[in-house]
């Protein structure tokens, strides 16, 4: 963050901003200062409105004294790995990579090693600072077991802007999954609002108010035996939202132990039908495209389904259950 407006800045929040959220103000309050890094030194306690810790939702009333404390950059003290990485397209301003399953993005409790940012810093990447100390360069998530296509920003100026095109949900994010069963119809729309689970706050659920508006579009690729392979297209990009969509729609993700059913999947009725296990579930972000932070040219990625698909597939059939 080499041009970031460090120290503390003191100003009074105009009466005519009055009703806007916090995290939308900032940016422009103080330039320099892309809206994820705001959210996070809202977030971080670094911004206060009339003396008082707020939060990035907060509505602006107009009048009051806003102190914001931007401190100086930590250093990165986490591990560099030395890990396959497979690269799909890398210049100046960002990377593009092809995330295996099972390897977490960033580090987090319980996965402090073996991550993708370990295997960016093994690399000697150069990675944004936008995202704080133990997440330089990401932009996005993909879910530890989903593979698939992520953007990584190497500098701040295109981590804001790739940023601010997820948030406008201005970025063309397709995703593959193995599902029971399969959805109401061939094709669709599914449009919920989706939150915290009420119970069960480490998952996510629809809610009948609350929450976030969450659109997923849905096309039958294929049926075999129980099963089908869905292709979906993200509106909206929520926490787990294909998963909690197709569970949604009665038929989850083929290994989903959280919103479906055990990773022990049967093959058929009854006592004699073969099972197999499943190592992961079956999701996989086979698409992105989106405008260069930069340049400005397409950049569209489009790889293969995963070799558990076709295991999958193949074990199915072996049961007599391709249709």
């Amino acid at each position: 963050m080499p041009n970031e407006p460090r120290g503390t800045h003191r100003l009074t929040v105009p009466a005519d901003r009055a009703g806007e959220r916090l995290d939308r103000f900032l940016p422009e309050a103080i330039p320099g200062i892309s809206r994820a890094r705001g959210q996070r030194l809202i977030e971080e306690g670094n911004v206060r409105l009339a003396g008082e810790i707020v939060r990035p939702s907060t509505r602006l009333k107009g009048g009051e004294p806003m102190t914001v404390v931007v401190p100086p950059p930590v250093p990165l003290d986490m591990v560099a790995e030395d890990l396959p990485l497979h690269v799909l397209y890398e210049d100046a301003h960002l990377l593009v990579v092809d995330k295996p399953a099972g390897m977490v993005v960033h580090p987090a409790p319980g996965h402090s090693r073996g991550t993708l940012v370990n295997a960016l810093l093994g690399r000697s990447d150069t990675l944004s600072g936008i995202g704080g100390v133990s997440r330089p360069g990401i932009v996005h998530r993909l879910d530890r077991d989903t593979s698939g296509v992520l953007v990584v920003a190497r500098t701040d100026a295109a981590h804001g802007t790739l940023s601010a095109r997820f948030a406008a949900h201005a970025m063309d994010r397709k995703y593959r999954g193995i599902v029971f069963g399969g959805p109401p119809a061939d094709k669709g729309t599914v449009s919920t609002r989706i939150g915290r689970h009420p119970v069960h706050r480490k998952k996510m659920a629809v809610l009948p108010a609350g929450g976030r508006e969450a659109v997923t579009r849905y096309r039958r690729i294929e049926t075999f035996g129980p099963f089908s392979l869905l292709e979906f297209r993200l509106e909206t990009g929520r926490t787990h939202q294909v998963r909690v969509h197709c569970a949604h729609l009665g038929c989850p993700i083929v290994g989903d132990d959280v919103y479906g059913r055990s990773r022990k999947i049967p093959l058929g009725k009854g006592a004699s039908a073969g099972t197999v296990t499943v190592s992961r579930f079956l999701l996989h972000a086979f698409h992105l495209a989106f405008p260069h932070p930069v340049t400005g040219e397409l950049l569209s990625f489009t790889i293969s389904d995963p070799p558990e698909f076709a295991a999958f597939k193949a074990a199915v059939s072996g049961q007599g259950g391709h249709s």
